[in-house]
């Protein structure tokens, strides 16, 4: 028995994740800035934004990025190995990657159902 698509009605692209929520210290309002000037007078928004204007809070930023999109690619890469595909080295987009799994999952419930 081979694997093929069953469903092909999946066009649509999945919805995004979420944007994770940052817990850094940097983000507490302590209402003072570095230089020691009160901060009562500006806006939450205006104390988030002078926050994340600074060289620290960017390099903290950039570094949290990739280790996300390193993590990512890799559970994407091992989800790819597990997809059988012809050819078995064939490039897959990621929401090619992700199609082919729903398929291959329905297509093993339905092997499972026939037992």
């Amino acid at each position: 028995m081979t694997f093929t698509c069953l469903d092909n009605a999946i066009e649509n692209d999945l919805p995004d994740s979420p944007e994770s929520k940052d817990t850094d210290d940097e983000f507490k309002s302590h209402g003072r800035t570095r230089r020691g000037g009160d901060q009562e007078n500006l806006s939450r928004e205006e104390r988030r934004r002078r926050r994340r204007a600074t060289q620290k809070y960017r390099t903290a930023h950039a570094t949290r990025e990739r280790v996300r999109v390193e993590a990512f690619n890799v559970a994407f890469s091992e989800l790819r190995k597990l997809l059988p595909t012809l050819p078995p080295d064939k490039k897959l987009s990621k929401i090619e990657i992700l199609r082919l799994a729903i398929c291959y999952i329905s297509y093993l419930n339905h092997v499972l159902e026939l037992n």
